[in-house]
């Protein structure tokens, strides 16, 4: 019994109370069941009855009563207890818990794919780095949780697109070209221009495309200096994150909202619904009117669009594009965003609870890791993987919630250890893999035979009940965009699957005749590796069948 066959058993218990007028309640089309927290409460628990019990104006204790005593009848239901305030904790029948494991081997990679998000239409933006320069370790938790999230809301059933906003436009990009411009000529870094030794290599590649570089005019060289360097430069990014195992589905250049019209035109929408005004030669959008603390000048009195005016004009874009729901994972230094980005969302006609959600990412430091040489003052993503690899890297970065100060030990993220809780996880996916291929060597084959009713060890329970929580826990990562609580859970289910393999064997010993109890095994052991390999493929890390 799944879960979701357990839910429905549920309902079923409900309806019948109802009907038979022991209840007076809506039965809830939303009923939750959870793995106890204690052993000896049952296989699964819910607290179905303490929601009912003021509609149906009873103690919570009663309401569960008149649920136990007809759950009991659903078949695969061994007991059901009704414990503390109003909880129902259920235990299966061994055979009905034992099924989940073929239930997992059919389902093969769709195992906890579930709809708790579906009908949504989101779009996700995260990193949206300057294409200034190469990625850096400041961007990493972003890239990794970013896309993480991603894999979360398209397994639970939304409409997910991943999104980069390129910072193309603006003095930034002119510094930038001029940096590049001037190594080219053999010259110092101009005044607030980029220093790292990595332009030397954009120089290179402007000379490289354009011989002619430095005979052209002063401002075509500018812009082809710029052009090629902006090319050449988002290009390693997009290697760099494809690396990473990050992919987008858009990239969306900001010049093209200037060079488009689309900043005008926002402030022109702006106007037309009362949110806009000109004060002391600017133009101003009344924020304040939504809790920003202060007001907004879209156009300064020389004429020339704000940043801010493009952040109005791209969340505009977005919302015509056709996402209700709009994600924006920043940096740890854009906490004054949060109030403006509302803000537009509610100018703009949105629901700023609804259709806007910005999270913050906290700084990430890394013992040990080495300033990049190309770039000179920071730590290159790229070196990182070298350095660590992008299994360990993007794993611990799951493994703890984007809003905390993470400090990480990169030579403690290298070791082979089981103190590595990556090597952790993948060592158990591995040892999935040698088991069945030892178990196939002594002629033990999982199509011979499936009798659930053998899964009775204790360690068999706890890791059949384990399994069965995988689609709960993405349903509920996914919704509270939460991917460290797929990397917990996996340590957990590892956990129970090293204990269940030192206790009970998938392999015959050398005495003994292959029985149904083996070849059983070895259906769990598979279903074991089917969602080991699920959840870090949720993550972005890959499932070895060797370490």
């Amino acid at each position: 019994m799944t879960p979701e066959e357990l839910v429905d058993a549920i309902r079923a218990a409900l309806t019948a109370a109802v009907e038979a007028g022991d209840l007076t309640v809506e039965v809830p089309t939303g009923i939750r069941v959870e793995r106890p927290k204690q052993k000896g409460h049952g296989d699964w628990t819910t607290n179905v009855a303490m929601q009912l019990a003021k509609p149906a104006g009873m103690k919570p204790r009663d309401v569960a009563t008149a649920i136990a005593a007809r759950l009991e009848q659903a078949e695969g239901v061994a007991s059901v207890e009704v414990a503390g305030p109003g909880f129902l904790n259920i235990t299966l029948e061994a055979a009905s818990a034992g099924a989940l494991a073929r239930t997992i081997v059919e389902a093969g990679a769709d195992y906890g794919r579930n709809d708790a998000m579906a009908g949504h239409v989101v779009n996700l933006e995260f990193i949206s780095a300057n294409p200034t320069g190469p990625l850096h370790i400041g961007h990493t938790r972003w890239a990794a949780l970013g896309d993480s999230m991603r894999r979360l809301l398209a397994a639970s059933g939304a409409d997910v697109t991943a999104e980069y906003y390129i910072n193309d436009a603006g003095a930034q990009m002119d510094n930038f070209g001029a940096s590049v411009l001037a190594r080219a000529k053999g010259e110092p870094t101009p005044e607030g221009g980029y220093p790292g030794a990595y332009v030397d290599d954009l120089a290179a590649t402007a000379l490289e495309q354009r011989p002619d570089l430095l005979e052209l005019p002063a401002d075509e060289a500018l812009a082809t200096a710029r052009a090629i360097g902006y090319e050449a430069q988002l290009a390693d990014i997009r290697s760099t994150l494809e690396d990473f195992g990050v992919i987008f589905d858009v990239w969306f250049s900001e010049r093209t909202l200037h060079d488009g019209g689309a900043v005008e035109q926002a402030i022109t929408r702006l106007r037309e619904q009362g949110h806009v005004d000109d004060r002391d030669g600017a133009v101003w959008l009344r924020t304040t009117d939504f809790g920003d603390d202060k007001d907004r000048v879209l156009v300064r009195a020389d004429g020339v669009p704000t940043y801010f005016a493009a952040d109005a004009a791209y969340y505009l874009s977005k919302k015509d594009r056709g996402f209700p729901e709009k994600i924006y994972l920043l940096g740890a230094d854009h906490h004054g965003y949060v109030s403006r980005l509302k803000a537009i969302a509610a100018c703009a006609g949105d629901d700023p609870t609804k259709n806007i959600e910005i999270r913050i990412g906290q700084l990430v430091n890394l013992d040990g890791a080495k300033l990049s040489k190309r770039a000179g003052n920071i730590v290159e993503l790229r070196d990182l993987i070298s350095w660590i690899g992008s299994d360990a890297v993007r794993y611990s970065l799951a493994r703890y919630p984007a809003d905390s100060p993470l400090s990480l030990d990169g030579e403690e993220l290298r070791k082979q250890t089981n103190d590595n809780p990556v090597f952790y996880v993948q060592y158990a996916h591995a040892r999935t893999f040698n088991v069945a291929r030892l178990a196939a060597e002594d002629g033990v084959r999982r199509e011979d035979a499936f009798d659930p009713g053998l899964l009775s060890h204790p360690t068999e329970a706890t890791l059949l009940a384990t399994l069965g929580d995988f689609p709960r826990v993405v349903a509920h990562a996914a919704e509270l965009r939460e991917p460290h609580r797929v990397a917990r859970y996996l340590e957990t289910l590892a956990g129970h699957f090293h204990k269940w393999y030192d206790t009970c064997r998938v392999r015959p010993r050398s005495d003994e005749e292959i029985t149904d109890t083996h070849r059983t095994r070895l259906w769990l052991n598979d279903a074991t590796r089917q969602v080991l390999a699920n959840g870090l493929d949720l993550l972005g890390v890959s499932a070895p069948e060797r370490m």
